[in-house]
C-alpha cells in the first residue's frame, strides 16, 4: 500500500523555507511510529531539511538533479521510479513535499493526515483532498497544550 502522510493547515500550508512552521512532538512520534521499518518517499529539498537519515526507514529521494547521489539512500528520477523501488515494502508512504505530495495524489491509496488547526503563511501547500475520491474513515482530535501550541486532528482517508 502506498501512503501519503503530512501535517497540513487547514489552509493546506505545510511549510514555509524548507521547514515546518509549528512544532507537534505528538505528531511527530506518530509519524515515527507509522514510518518506521517502511519506505520513505520524498523529494530533494524534504530530503536536505533532515538533520540527519531517519532512523530504521529506507530514504527514496525523487530528484531531477545528476549525480545526487547520498549516502545510505536510494535516488531516481520519478514517482514512477519511486514506487517501483518501493514495491517490496507492502507499506511505503510518500512523506513530501508539495510538488511530490501533487504527484502522489494519484498514486495513494490511503491518506495520514493531520490537520493543524489555524491558517499560517507557508510557500508549500498539500493538495486539495477531492471528497469524490477519498473517504474520511477515522479522526482523532488532540487539543492544544503545553507541549502543542495549536490544537490538530489525525485524519485518515482511503482511496473510495
Amino acid at each position: 500500500m502506498l501512503t501519503m502522510i503530512a501535517a497540513a493547515a487547514e489552509n493546506n500550508a505545510l511549510g514555509k523555507d524548507n521547514d515546518l512552521v509549528w512544532h507537534l512532538p505528538d505528531d511527530f512520534k506518530r509519524f515515527k511510529r507509522l514510518t518506521s521499518g517502511h519506505h520513505i518517499i520524498m523529494g530533494r529539498k524534504t530530503f536536505e531539511s533532515f538533520p540527519k537519515l531517519l532512523p530504521e526507514r529506507t530514504h527514496v529521494i525523487i530528484t531531477r538533479q545528476k549525480d545526487y547521489n547520498p549516502e545510505g539512500t536510494v535516488v531516481v528520477n520519478s514517482m514512477e521510479e519511486a514506487i517501483r523501488v518501493s514495491k517490496l515494502d507492502e507499506q511505503a508512504f510518500i512523506i513530501g513535499g508539495g510538488e511530490i505530495y501533487k504527484m502522489g495524489m494519484e498514486h495513494a491509496e490511503k491518506i495520514e493526515l493531520t490537520r493543524v488547526h489555524g491558517k499560517f503563511d507557508a510557500d508549500t501547500y498539500f493538495p486539495e483532498i477531492n471528497e469524490e475520491e477519498w473517504e474520511l474513515v477515522k479522526e482523532q482530535f488532540h487539543e492544544k497544550d503545553g507541549k502543542h501550541d495549536h490544537s490538530f486532528t489525525y485524519l485518515t482517508y482511503e482511496r473510495k
